[in-house]
């Protein structure tokens, strides 16, 4: 197989400025809710990319679990290597790709860690199995095999039955955005992309070349 040969051409939409929200936040909510409807495979997933601890580029996947105070909530543990990485530069770069639909949405902001009454309430909304998991796994550290896994587990499993508080360590971060970005596939390769930037207590938007 040539890789080079994977193409295909985008002709499902296009993104005018009279179209689009002046609101990115609003504009994201619109295409977030499409995404949605087109019953799409875990619409809220998004690559979240870092500085690394030795300053080079850090990326994973994580899930988008709530859009409120003008922000982008995920959850996970304040000890993993996103966590020590966000510590030493509080900056972050989020990516929404809905091949499907021939969109992505590219976020850039600061992050903030959510209080700890919000940590809490998404905490206890988790099933039983991953609230044990967020205490049996020191995420991101060296475990010698799966067993070693699965015997924390129980362990955590027969301290906190059905019940287990959340962890000191695990919480929810908030990415407040300071630049969003839309991208529609366009035929051509002439995808329409627009850009906008916070301003003052606005934003400014502008269309860049594909």
């Amino acid at each position: 197989m040539n890789i080079a040969d994977l193409r295909r051409e985008y002709v499902l939409a296009g993104l005018t400025e009279s179209d689009a929200d002046t609101d990115p936040l609003r504009q994201f909510e619109r295409w977030f809710h499409e995404a949605v409807a087109a019953e799409l495979a875990l619409p809220n997933a998004m690559t979240l990319a870092t500085t690394g601890e030795d300053g080079r580029p850090d990326a994973r996947i994580v899930l988008l679990k709530g859009l409120e105070q003008g922000g982008f909530v995920f959850f996970t543990n304040y000890a993993s290597r996103k966590g020590r990485e966000l510590a030493r530069d509080a900056r972050a770069c989020l990516l929404f790709l809905w091949h499907q639909l021939e969109r992505q949405v590219r976020i850039e902001g600061r992050v903030e860690r959510v209080d700890a009454a919000e940590s809490d309430t998404y905490f206890a909304s988790r099933p039983l199995g991953a609230r044990l998991s967020a205490w049996a796994s020191a995420q991101s550290a060296p475990v010698d095999d799966r067993a070693t896994l699965e015997k924390s587990l129980e362990t955590m499993r027969a301290r906190h039955g059905n019940a287990p508080p959340r962890p000191p360590h695990w919480g929810g971060y908030r990415v407040l955005p300071e630049a969003i970005e839309f991208w529609q596939g366009r035929e051509n390769r002439l995808h329409d992309r627009l850009l906008y930037r916070r301003a003052g207590g606005g934003w400014t938007r502008s269309r860049l070349a594909p």
